[in-house]
């Protein structure tokens, strides 16, 4: 008896396949709303928000107003009035941007 030959092309598409099967991207499960919004208030609720913001604007703000000024007092209040109102506004929305980039991601399938 003639023992055959193992097929080789064959042997090479099967391992090709199983190779390509194991590196295909792996997408999540379909989340719902409720899930989604979950994760994406808890990952706004990570950055500094509009108190934050207006914290961190209002000190610089303040350091700025009393450098820049001839009154170092007048110019430190109105920096800190200034950099309160812009970083308290910056901060809301760096808030809202956050929390509609991971609902968007999460309802996509598309999860961090």
């Amino acid at each position: 008896m003639l023992k055959q030959k193992p097929n080789r092309y064959l042997l090479a598409a099967a391992g090709l396949g199983i190779s390509l099967a194991m590196a295909m991207p792996v997408y999540a499960r379909n989340y719902s709303a409720s899930d989604c919004e979950y994760r994406a208030e808890r990952a706004a609720r990570n950055t500094t928000g509009a108190v934050g913001g207006a914290v961190g604007g209002a000190v610089g703000g303040a350091a700025v107003g009393a450098i820049v000024s001839r009154n170092s007092r007048r110019g430190a209040r109105k920096g800190a009035g200034i950099g309160a109102v812009v970083g308290g506004t910056s901060g809301a929305v760096r808030r809202s941007s956050t929390y509609r980039r991971v609902y968007d991601d999460c309802m996509a399938g598309r999860l961090r």
